[in-house]
C-alpha cells in the first residue's frame, strides 16, 4: 500500500472515530499535548486498518501515524484553520454526505433488480448501432460559427439523402470525427447510458437502415444511419442491471428530498440561470 492510500484510510478511520482518551485500566501508548491515546483505542484502529488492506503497516509505524495525525490536528486548531472558508466548505460537504449515508445508505444497499425489471426497462431503452457523419463545432464556438456549421451540416444531409453512394464513402468525404471515420462512421453498439440523449433518442425513434438528421449534440451536428437494434438476449446485462439500479436509486433520492424539502421554506428562480 502506498503512503497516499494509507493516509486516506487512516484519516477516514480517525475522523469517523470518537476521541481517544485513556480508559480505566488501559495502558497508555502515547500522549500528545493533553490528548491521550490508549492501547485499547490503538488496537481498535489498527484492527480496522487490517480489515481494509492486505498490506497493513507495522504497529510501530501506525503508532507514529497516530501521533502525527494528532500533532497535525492540534496544530491546525491552534492556527484556527477550522474557520478557513475552504475547510468550512469541505466540512459542509462531509456533513451532507454523512446525512445521505445515514438516511439512505442502507436503503440503497438493499435495492434489488429483478430480471422482469431489466426486461421492462430494456423494452424502452434497447441498445442501438449507428454510423454517423459529424459536422463539428468547438465548445467555444460563437453563434455565428454554430450557424455556419449547421448550414454546412444541412447541405451534407441533403446530399446524403439523394446520393447513390454508400454511406461509408460519404462519411470519409464529410465527417469531422477522426475516430469513427476510418470505420465508415460506425460507433458500435451503444445504449442510453453511453450516448448523448438527443443522439440516442433520434436513433431509437428511427428504423434500421434509416438516415436521420440533423441531430445536435455538444460535439456538433450529426447525420446518422441506424444500422442495428439489439435484442434483450444479446444485450449487455450488466449495463442493463446498472441502469435499472441507477433509476431506483435516483427515485429513492427524489422521494427523500421531496419529503425533506417540505420542512424548509424554499424559493427558486430558474430563469436567472438560463
Amino acid at each position: 500500500m502506498n503512503l497516499t492510500s494509507l493516509i486516506c484510510i487512516f484519516g477516514a478511520l480517525i475522523i469517523s472515530s470518537t476521541p481517544a482518551f485513556a480508559q480505566k485500566g488501559s495502558e497508555v501508548v502515547a500522549t500528545v499535548g493533553k490528548k491521550v491515546i490508549s492501547l485499547d483505542d490503538f488496537n481498535k484502529k489498527y484492527s480496522e486498518i487490517k480489515s481494509q488492506t492486505m498490506n497493513p503497516p507495522p504497529k510501530n509505524l501506525f503508532l507514529e501515524d497516530l501521533v502525527r495525525y494528532e500533532v497535525g490536528l492540534q496544530e491546525a486548531q491552534k492556527r484556527g484553520l477550522e474557520k478557513d472558508p475552504i475547510v468550512i466548505e469541505r466540512f459542509q460537504q462531509e456533513l451532507y454526505k454523512a446525512l445521505l449515508e445515514k438516511d439512505l445508505g442502507q436503503k440503497v444497499q438493499k435495492i434489488q433488480v429483478s430480471e422482469a425489471e431489466m426486461r421492462a426497462w430494456y423494452k424502452n431503452n434497447p441498445e442501438v448501432r449507428t454510423s454517423h457523419i459529424l459536422i463539428e463545432f468547438k465548445t467555444t464556438a460563437t453563434p455565428e460559427q454554430i450557424a455556419e456549421a449547421k448550414k454546412r451540416a444541412g447541405e451534407i444531409f441533403e446530399e446524403v439523402k439523394k446520393s447513390k453512394r454508400p454511406f461509408e464513402e460519404l462519411v470519409k468525404l464529410y465527417s469531422d470525427d477522426p475516430l469513427s471515420k476510418s470505420a465508415g462512421g460506425d460507433v458500435g453498439w451503444q445504449s442510453r447510458m453511453t450516448l448523448v440523449p438527443s443522439y440516442y433518442d433520434a436513433a431509437l425513434n428511427g428504423k434500421v437502415g434509416e438516415i436521420k438528421g440533423l441531430i445536435e449534440t455538444p460535439f456538433g451536428f450529426h447525420v446518422i444511419k441506424i444500422t442495428g437494434r439489439r435484442s434483450y438476449d444479446d444485450a449487455n446485462k450488466r449495463q442493463i442491471r446498472a441502469s435499472v439500479f441507477d433509476e431506483k436509486r435516483r427515485q429513492a433520492f427524489n422521494d427523500y428530498f421531496d419529503k425533506l424539502k417540505k420542512q424548509y421554506p424554499i424559493k427558486v428562480n430558474p430563469s436567472a440561470v438560463k
